[in-house]
């Protein structure tokens, strides 16, 4: 039986041990996997086939009692198999029941937890591997060709132990369910030894300008987390969150530290299908769902392209809908309350480097503001500086930089970056903004991806917002390649909502509501990709219409 020993929580897993001994019996993870190709991997879990509401589905649980004695398995498992306080280990799982209990085993164990992106390339997984220095790896069938792929390499070499979640474990690896069974879910000696101070996790950035950073945090910004999104979103112990995004994430798990601090009821939900998201949210009572701008587009498509879609569904319960991750057009919250008039909205601003949402929030009763990101979050400060470092003026653009309790220590075995990113204890965000006479901070663009077109500023958030308002338009997105005479030109790509007709006439007679300089000089109609996160991976684009053309001109 799991020893409990009460305390002021200062960690995360003080927080589990907290909600194991008031809420024992009580559900603490729900996971909702639709039936599809891969459900035979669901066997070996204690899974209830539910066919009922938008699709059949399965459905497992696991109450506080048991997420906590699964974590202290954990724990104790690595450390039966030479994993020492300090060690990473590296977790390469899609969203799971098990995902959760994984990650605090080894905050338990004292070693360090790297979640890893799964859409990772074998490359990605390699050099992340080595750059975290990662001695175990979680992984499961869905990465099974990649890890596969990398395993004989010398970039895999730091990792001595593959932990395969799921059944029929090949011959290479352990069987993950088979092998922690073996272990006592007591509480671990080494959960007592853990202190704020040591090192909890490594992260990795987005890598939209290159190869991922790993971005160090310590047990007691992993726990900051929880209370600043505590405090900024009140949940209770009656709340119900619907997860989404991917938890290897910090913006995902953040929102979730939310329910954690007040032992709420949460729901993974495995696909993004905008009626199964509907249906989901019904069955589930859920009170908070945490969105990414495309799955909102998607779910207001679906309403419209669905007569009766939300009179059918029972959604009372659904308080909260707030989104982060990326610049939300106002037009796409106005649109939002118009079908759910009841809805408190908010918006979170973060990095990975500031421990995911949080250091910038707008605040539910601020709906007058949408489209700033809002004011400095729980203990944290804000500043916008020029290129020295210098405050600038009210609705002046600068650089957004932040101070506060979740800012990283450093990028693991990066100097030279850190050195860039981190002055005087405050994070250089890589974010222009501005400030207006509320106190509001409005993202203007990142500082990498502003134009300048004959000498002239473009903030390409700013058109993207502007164009988000033509009906026809699903999303868009901005970007400048190179031009002989003005340097750079601005382009937009331009993704249509499906059946809506629209032609680059259409789109430039709209944009004559613009400045003339600010208007894009090319419109290209295509699919707009964003990453996992939500994310416009830009860099995609610049290279797809930019260097690409460059190339073929030039052999012509």
């Amino acid at each position: 039986m799991s020893i409990v020993i009460e305390k002021e929580p200062a960690l995360l897993a003080d927080l589990l041990e907290r909600n194991a001994l008031k809420y024992p019996y009580e559900t603490a993870l729900v996971e909702l996997n639709p039936i599809h190709d891969d459900a035979k991997n669901l066997a070996w879990k204690e899974y209830e086939l539910v066919e009922s509401g938008h699709s059949a589905h399965y459905r497992s649980e696991l109450t506080w009692k048991q997420f906590d004695d699964q974590a202290n398995r954990v724990a104790n498992m690595l450390h039966g198999i030479g994993v020492r306080p300090g060690d990473k280990v590296a977790i390469l799982l899609m969203n799971c029941i098990d995902w959760l209990p994984i990650y605090f085993g080894i905050l338990k164990s004292g070693a360090l937890a790297v979640p890893m992106n799964f859409r990772y390339t074998s490359e990605e997984i390699a050099y992340c591997t080595e750059l975290a220095e990662a001695s175990v790896l979680f992984f499961a069938s869905e990465f099974l060709g990649r890890v596969e792929d990398i395993r004989q390499t010398e970039d895999m070499k730091g990792v001595r132990r593959y932990l395969y979640v799921g059944m029929d474990p090949p011959e290479w690896s352990t069987g993950f369910e088979g092998l922690v069974a073996g272990y006592t879910a007591d509480r671990p000696e080494t959960a007592a030894e853990v202190s704020p101070d040591d090192d909890g996790a490594i992260y990795f950035s987005s890598g939209t300008t290159g190869m991922p950073k790993a971005i160090l945090h310590s047990q007691g910004a992993l726990y900051s987390a929880a209370i600043t999104e505590w405090k900024h979103h009140g949940q209770t112990h009656d709340d119900v969150f619907l997860l989404i995004p991917p938890l290897y994430h910090t913006g995902a798990k953040m929102h979730w530290f939310g329910s954690l601090a007040s032992g709420g009821r949460s729901v993974l939900l495995k696909g993004t299908d905008p009626g199964w998201l509907l249906h989901a949210a019904a069955a589930e009572h859920a009170t908070i769902v945490w969105l990414l701008v495309p799955w909102a587009r998607d779910i207001l498509d679906y309403i419209e392209d669905n007569a009766g879609a939300l009179e059918a569904l029972e959604l009372s319960a659904w308080r909260l809908m707030h989104i982060g991750a990326q610049p939300v057009p106002p037009s796409l919250i106005k649109q939002w309350k118009e079908h759910f008039p009841q809805h408190e909205y908010d918006t979170n601003y973060g990095l990975s480097e500031s421990i995911g949402p949080g250091c910038v929030h707008l605040g539910t009763e601020n709906l007058h503001k949408v489209g700033a990101i809002g004011k400095a979050g729980y203990g944290w400060e804000t500043r916008i500086v020029d290129e020295n470092g210098v405050d600038v003026a009210q609705d002046k653009v600068g650089e957004l930089i932040v101070k506060g309790p979740g800012v990283m220590r450093r990028y693991y075995r990066n100097p030279e970056a850190t050195g860039e990113s981190l002055k005087d204890g405050w994070l250089y965000t890589g974010d222009m903004a501005r400030r207006d006479e509320d106190g509001f901070i409005y993202l203007v663009d990142r500082k990498k991806d502003v134009i300048i077109t004959g000498g002239e500023n473009i903030y390409p958030v700013q058109i993207e917002d502007f164009l988000h308002g033509f009906d026809p338009i699903k999303d868009v997105a901005v970007i400048g390649l190179p031009d002989e005479r003005l340097g750079e030109i601005a382009v937009a790509i331009v993704e249509l909502k499906t059946g809506a007709a629209a032609t680059e006439d259409d789109i430039r007679v709209y944009m004559e509501d613009l400045p003339r300089y600010k208007r894009p000089r090319r419109i290209i109609f295509d699919a707009v990709p964003r990453n996992a996160t939500g994310k416009i991976e830009k860099p995609r684009l610049r290279e797809r219409y930019g260097v690409s053309e460059l190339v073929a001109k030039q052999t012509q």
